[in-house]
């Protein structure tokens, strides 16, 4: 089958899922004949993508979330209005998808929370069916439980993520846990999807702590911290365009750009891990059996967080003050049963996208509430 990829470039996480899902299905003879990313002026799109992936790559402009001042926390005023004055190129985006879509002659497309996909198949109605992979799914299903955290930007963040899925054929949340599928709202739950690489490193017990902030005005704390505990050996990676490959900034404390082959040497030698609440890496450290601290840079971040502490992985604060994780460190015990739950992600997608190409999706959700907010 013949599969092109639409990935939202914001982050680490969804990237990498795409190149885990690209390998997989090489790997069972299908075809990934295009992989399309949305990127931003505010991020670049990491060269070990590229690296990794075998499929042509190409990029359109999406919307993303707008950070404060402090390039901390995304601003979600900021973020509305500064994406609302650029739904023009949004929409020249929105028509490219769909001509990449029907000239590629891709037989279904696999959306990694791309807003504009969704939007694509409500305005345009792409003939090739679809469906949506990511942990944000988890958020539609009947049975997740969220953080007490303010109401409207939940309501918000599951709006979001219906729009991201507009007249999609099946969502694939991606999660901590096993959890019974949501088929009134369309909604298999399967494993986080974990490259090879991950599986096969032998993880190791440092003396340091690992690190990845999706903003990198959260280094501001790193060096306060750091400040304060200059014996805590640091190694951060970032996503900073102003500086070089690595900004050393004593014996004890490094920043390095964001490159995947090294990341996962750092996490895999690491005493502890530190970030900001994306979902993929909080899975590779719960895999490689590292404890884990959270600073959420936003409200689905903080959902994120909130699902790992109850999962065991470790724990969440507003700031990259890393005493509460070296005390939790101390403790710590990998969380049962869940390397073996992202062992069996392979079988379980395969299945989903089988029933795909059979025309047997699970869901049953209709989009139509949803479309009367759009122009159709």
């Amino acid at each position: 089958m013949r599969f092109l990829f639409v990935v939202q470039g914001e982050g680490r996480g969804h990237l990498t899922q795409a190149i885990t899902l690209e390998e997989t299905l090489l790997r069972n003879g299908h075809e990934v004949v295009e992989i399309l990313v949305g990127e931003s002026r505010s991020r670049r799109l990491p060269g070990f993508f590229n690296r990794s992936v075998q499929a042509p790559v190409k990029r359109f402009v999406s919307p993303n979330f707008t950070p404060t001042v402090e390039n901390k926390r995304a601003n979600l005023k900021k973020s509305l209005l500064y994406n609302t004055l650029r739904l023009p190129e949004y929409l020249r985006s929105m028509r490219y998808i769909y001509h990449r879509i029907e000239e590629t002659g891709a037989e279904a497309v696999i959306n990694f929370y791309e807003l504009l996909t969704g939007l694509t198949y409500a305005i345009f109605r792409p003939s090739v069916p679809y469906v949506c992979v990511g942990h944000q799914y988890l958020f539609l299903h009947r049975e997740f439980e969220f953080p007490h955290k303010d109401r409207l930007q939940l309501w918000l963040l599951r709006f979001f993520t219906r729009l991201t899925a507009l007249r999609a054929e099946e969502k694939l949340a991606l999660s901590f846990h096993e959890m019974e599928p949501d088929t009134e709202r369309g909604i298999t739950v399967i494993p986080p999807l974990l490259r090879r690489e991950v599986r096969a490193i032998r993880p190791e017990q440092g003396n340091y702590v690992h690190g990845y902030m999706v903003n990198a005005g959260f280094a501001d704390s790193v060096r306060s911290f750091h400040k304060a505990r200059p014996d805590v050996p640091l190694r951060f990676f970032w996503d900073n365009p102003d500086c070089g490959e690595v900004t050393q900034v004593d014996k004890t404390l490094s920043f390095h750009q964001i490159d995947d082959t090294e990341f996962l040497k750092g996490i895999a030698k690491c005493r502890a891990y530190a970030t900001t609440g994306g979902f993929e890496s909080i899975c590779e450290a719960m895999y490689l059996g590292k404890p884990v601290l959270m600073v959420p840079a936003h409200i689905e971040q903080d959902c994120n967080a909130y699902d790992a502490v109850k999962a065991g992985a470790g724990v969440a604060t507003d700031s990259f003050n890393l005493e509460p994780l070296l005390r939790f460190a101390q403790t710590y015990r990998p969380v049962k049963g869940f390397s073996a739950w992202a062992d069996g992600c392979e079988g379980r997608i395969l299945a989903a996208l089988n029933r795909l190409a059979a025309g047997q999706s699970a869901s049953t959700e209709i989009t139509a509430s949803l479309t009367n907010y759009l122009p159709i």
